[in-house]
């Protein structure tokens, strides 16, 4: 068995009908060089774009079971990719994220990408790139789902 380290392609996209209301996100998880490819989505009773674009990425993750993986990121989230590659959310971090929309998500994704080899990369949105416009039609049907979740960490921070 090699102990190279699984390269994975991990799709994501978020949506919020109303900004906030009811949400979703989807997610495409590619193992490449073979044929595995599995799809993830989720619904919410109401949250925001940011926070489920921020949340597809952390639940991709977490879902990745293989430590040390590379993986790369690909998202049509300015949002979630300038955050991470210009640096910002470290300098949140650095700061205790105070006054930071979404400090929830954030914290959890910080502990998500250590077990990784992550890179970011950003796709534009409603492009004609085929998993970009499926994780949104999986996010959008996710939005429209009976027994959504609760986001408490958008009650919480808006209560």
């Amino acid at each position: 068995m090699s102990d190279k380290p699984k390269n994975i392609a991990l799709y994501t996209d978020g949506s919020a009908r109303g900004n906030p209301g009811p949400a979703g996100y989807g997610i495409i998880l590619e193992w490449i060089g073979t044929n595995y490819s599995k799809e993830f989505s989720k619904g919410f009773e109401c949250s925001t774009n940011n926070r489920m674009e921020l949340l597809a990425v952390i639940d991709g993750l977490a879902k990745i079971n293989t430590p040390n993986c590379v993986i790369s990121v690909y998202s049509d989230s300015k949002y979630v990719t300038d955050a991470i590659n210009k640096g910002w959310v470290y300098q949140w971090k650095a700061k205790g994220f105070k006054n930071r929309v979404n400090a929830d998500l954030w914290k959890l994704f910080l502990t998500e990408i250590k077990k990784h080899k992550v890179e970011f990369i950003w796709i534009k949105g409603h492009n004609q790139h085929p998993q970009n416009e499926r994780c949104d039609r999986l996010a959008v049907q996710a939005s429209f789902k009976e027994n959504k979740e609760i986001d408490k960490g958008y009650i919480q921070a808006n209560n």
